[in-house]
């Protein structure tokens, strides 16, 4: 493989692995603090739509970012107030926030744009550019690393830099900071953190809110940063996938990070080479555009060893009386 084709399949895995970077924090957050959340793929959607629609109506891609986070938000409360405060079923909670997201972006944005269940195209102030770095055009002819810095580290929207920083941010806030001892605990025995006074259901709220600007982040890169509008059932599974890097990862942020690198090296390589050939057959193109899902699931069963969720995961807490 020439450099100059590394650097593009690695440029593209940076932006395919972010909206996963970011929905992989989310569901971090929550399931350390004892949550599970199968809704990642319907908070994601939702804000995909809502901040695509917002930012063609007004033209501002800030405000297209606001309305994706605040959609993500109000399913987050929706989950939060089914499993936390009448302590149903959390997977079937996620589940039915993804069937709600799947249903509802496409209604309304028939309705809104009358456009095939899709947003207008958005341009200029209603998506996130590309941000050059400084000197980025200076060094481009550097050799080696000049391209480097040029072509992978510059170029990409804010987002991606806000995920980025996103993982030691998030590492910081769960292993060195009280509210995130107080977070873990909850995940691992509520009881105890019940005990020491700490309020087990506003730290899981807590938990389940930050996992909704996160989603929501994800679901605004995707519309208004990778793409250019909102088409119907755009996520294409990326929630699940985030989850899947979430076990791989064991719940770690680090190891989160190079999870979603991974899985979206998948991607990158599944989109670049649609028409490859072995032994001069060429391969299905159905076949590489699945190629990443199955991935997922052969790397899943065979290299993720025993991954051991937060303990308390899953299950309501009732305080004793």
């Amino acid at each position: 493989m020439e450099f100059v084709t590394l650097l593009q399949v690695l440029d593209s895995t940076v932006r395919l692995a972010m909206p996963l970077l970011l929905a992989c924090l989310a569901g971090l957050f929550s399931e350390r603090a004892g949550i599970f959340d199968i809704g990642l793929e319907g908070k994601m959607l939702a804000a995909a739509f809502l901040s695509a629609a917002v930012a063609a109506v007004t033209g501002s891609v800030w405000l297209g970012l606001l309305a994706g986070i605040g959609a993500s938000l109000l399913l987050s409360a929706i989950h939060g107030l089914a499993s936390i405060t009448f302590r149903g079923n959390q997977l079937i909670s996620g589940v039915a926030i993804n069937f709600l997201a799947s249903g509802l972006t496409v209604l309304l944005a028939q309705d809104w744009f009358a456009e095939g269940g899709r947003t207008p195209s958005l341009m200029g102030a209603g998506r996130f550019e590309s941000l050059t770095l400084p000197f980025a055009e200076t060094l481009s002819t550097v050799p080696v690393l000049g391209p480097i810095y040029y072509e992978l580290i510059s170029g990409h929207s804010i987002l991606v830099y806000v995920g980025f920083l996103m993982v030691p941010l998030t590492w910081w806030v769960l292993f060195r900071t009280r509210f995130g001892l107080r977070l873990r605990a909850v995940g691992e025995a509520p009881e105890a953190v019940d005990t020491a006074g700490v309020s087990v259901v506003g730290m899981r709220f807590a938990a389940v809110a930050i996992c909704g600007v996160l989603c929501g982040l994800a679901g605004a890169y995707l519309a208004t940063g990778l793409q250019a509008g909102f088409v119907r059932e755009m996520t294409a599974g990326r929630g699940y996938i985030a989850l899947a890097a979430l076990i791989f990862a064991k719940w770690r942020p680090w190891h989160a990070l190079w999870a979603c690198l991974l899985f979206g090296l998948l991607q990158a390589v599944a989109l670049r080479y649609q028409n490859l050939e072995i032994a001069g057959i060429p391969l299905p193109v159905q076949l590489m555009d699945a190629l990443p899902y199955i991935l997922t699931v052969v790397i899943l069963a065979g290299f993720v060893g025993k991954a051991i969720p937060p303990r308390a995961g899953g299950q309501p807490y009732v305080k004793e009386r």
